[in-house]
């Protein structure tokens, strides 16, 4: 209390800091940190959140000590300012045993874009469940008010209430036969359905995720979900990171792909007919797991929230998909993949580890 006046009674703790890449807009930081503090939140922010060093926020022993920070705060929410770049360098010394313990207390780690690089790291390492979602600057900086979706999913993260997502699925998006109902009377046939029971949620940004391949800090799910997009990445790039997933045997141990939103590429005279719904189509035929779209998540003002490392259920019907993970307490931890070991100086003896 200060002052006299209480806080109100949904008002939040949350940890703003800088893993990645160096603020610019400073403007649109001061919005976002304001904007949160008038919807009632406590916000907090890093010693080093805007610090520069090259493209970075801060050289590499900045950034891993602010990651540190996040997790002993004591907040409800670690959010990131932004991605860009910088997290991958410092992946073998972060603390993956404490930040897993912070996430056990009831800290949820959120963000997006290079903050994939850390989420997957994380659930390789120890199981810890993570939060793709918004970065500060850009989801609560803009001029204008964030996006209702967007502010809704988090809305509901910080009270504890969001249990599912959903969303339409895109028209071309094929119906998967294996696991559709058939009626023997067809003028009596239910719309088709599909469904899986007990998948880890996991995934984020294509770039980050195909990065880490043959690294410790991929994990090795095997018939899971998995979530992509990305952005800025032409669809011969998009093609050419599936491809490696595909060759490298992850796509095939799923049991779906759910490609979200890839945006911000420009086509070329060269391309002629190539799209990005050429890239999917082809997907598709190398593939016999479902591969579905138009997840509202990416580098996009509309995105959900979702928990990366969860087990959750997902069904689809008549073209309206559903992810239902239901109430994600503290204590909940994920699978535990079993990425190839590389113990780091840092881990010691510590252990390893909404519906809109």
């Amino acid at each position: 209390m200060r002052g006299g006046i209480l806080p109100p009674v949904n008002s939040k703790h949350i940890y703003i800091y800088s893993p990645a890449g160096a603020v610019r807009d400073k403007a649109a930081f001061r919005r976002a940190v304001q904007r949160l503090r008038e919807q009632g939140h406590a916000v907090e922010v890093d010693e080093a959140a805007l610090k520069s060093h090259m493209r970075f926020a801060g050289d590499d022993d900045t950034r891993l000590a602010a990651v540190h920070r996040a997790a002993a705060s004591g907040a409800d929410i670690a959010l990131i300012s932004r991605g860009g770049y910088g997290l991958t360098r410092i992946l073998d010394r972060i603390r993956y045993p404490v930040l897993a313990r912070a996430a056990a207390r009831g800290l949820r780690f959120v963000g997006h874009s290079d903050f994939t690089a850390l989420q997957l790291a994380l659930l390789a390492r120890t199981g810890g469940i993570s939060w793709a979602g918004p970065a500060l600057c850009g989801d609560f900086g803009g001029e204008d008010a964030p996006d209702e979706i967007m502010q809704a999913c988090f809305d509901d993260l910080l009270l504890g209430q969001g249990e599912g997502t959903g969303w339409r699925i895109g028209r071309d998006d094929p119906m998967p036969a294996s696991r559709t109902r058939r009626s023997a009377v067809p003028e009596e046939a239910p719309p088709p359905s599909w469904t899986v029971r007990e998948a880890v949620l996991w995934g984020g940004n294509l770039a980050v995720l195909s990065g880490l391949v043959g690294t410790p800090y991929l994990p090795e799910v095997r018939g899971g979900i998995l979530f992509l997009e990305d952005v800025n990445e032409h669809p011969y790039r998009i093609e050419r990171m599936l491809t490696q997933l595909l060759h490298a045997g992850i796509l095939g141990r799923q049991k779906a792909v759910v490609l979200g939103q890839f945006t911000g590429y420009q086509k070329v005279a060269h391309d002629r007919n190539f799209r990005l719904a050429t890239v999917v189509a082809w997907l598709r035929t190398q593939l016999k797991v479902p591969v579905f779209t138009q997840l509202p998540f990416g580098h996009v003002p509309t995105k959900v929230l979702l928990p990366v490392g969860a087990k959750v259920q997902m069904a689809v019907e008549n073209r309206e998909a559903l992810l239902f993970w239901g109430h994600l307490d503290g204590n909940h931890h994920g699978h535990v993949p079993h990425a190839p070991h590389a113990p780091t100086a840092h881990e010691g003896h510590e252990g390893h580890g909404h519906a809109h």
